[in-house]
């Protein structure tokens, strides 16, 4: 599977990936649910290049993750705002958040709390069913081939599964 290929690919996560799937585009969509909106925030916040930022900035308004909005005329100057299909992201977001608070921590914790605003507690996010709302596992799911897919390919896939591979 070759890099560029990855938008062609029939896999979601693949094809994920290629949207968001480098350290610098997921900081500025960390960033971007930290409400930072404006190229000099993001570039003052992750010290990264000009054109790195604004290739990142424009991936991310080409896929529709991200809108620019004009916010001064002379010069001209926008805001990247969160679309629906960007707001969607949070959960993934907020999975990688967790894995980082689990695993990835020093002795002081946590960098960031999160608080939910409708009853004021602190949480950590879970992944439940959306159908009987238990918690999931990776041992209690079952994948099957859906319409865009093909059966050869998650037959192959399950069957490296089991070797090991």
């Amino acid at each position: 599977m070759k890099w560029k290929s990855l938008e062609d690919e029939q896999c979601s996560v693949a094809r994920t990936v290629a949207v968001i799937g480098d350290r610098w585009t997921l900081l500025v969509l960390r960033d971007c649910f930290l409400r930072v909106r404006r190229f000099e925030d993001f570039q003052t916040r992750l010290g990264l290049t000009r054109h790195v930022l604004a290739d990142r900035l424009r991936k991310l308004v080409r896929h529709g993750v991200l809108r620019r909005v004009l916010y001064q005329s002379r010069p001209k100057r926008y805001e990247y705002i969160l679309t629906q299909k960007g707001l969607d992201l949070y959960p993934i977001m907020m999975a990688v958040v967790h894995w980082g608070d689990v695993h990835m921590v020093d002795e002081r914790g946590r960098p960031l709390l999160h608080e939910h605003k409708l009853c004021g507690k602190a949480f950590d996010p879970v992944m439940t069913c959306s159908e009987c709302g238990e918690p999931l596992s990776p041992k209690q799911v079952h994948v099957h081939a859906g319409p865009g897919g093909k059966q050869n390919d998650l037959t192959s896939r399950n069957a490296s599964a089991a070797s090991g591979a």
